[in-house]
């Protein structure tokens, strides 16, 4: 490795074609849920479920 960094041959690291980044966004279908009382709703597309308030309870929901 050139340089000793661990960015490889190229200098590049991690990025381009199996640069392994993983999932950025958890993708449009799925559900939110509230953490507190448990309650389940449809998540909508360009709100992240950490934005929404739980209906029931008022605490802020997370990603199922």
């Amino acid at each position: 490795m050139p340089g000793r960094d661990g960015t490889g041959p190229a200098g590049t690291g991690s990025f381009g074609p199996g640069g392994g980044r993983g999932r950025l966004a958890a993708g449009r279908d799925g559900h939110c849920v509230c953490p507190s009382c448990g309650h389940r709703s449809v998540h909508q597309v360009g709100q992240p479920c950490t934005e929404q308030v739980c209906p029931k309870c008022g605490s802020r929901m997370i990603r199922e």
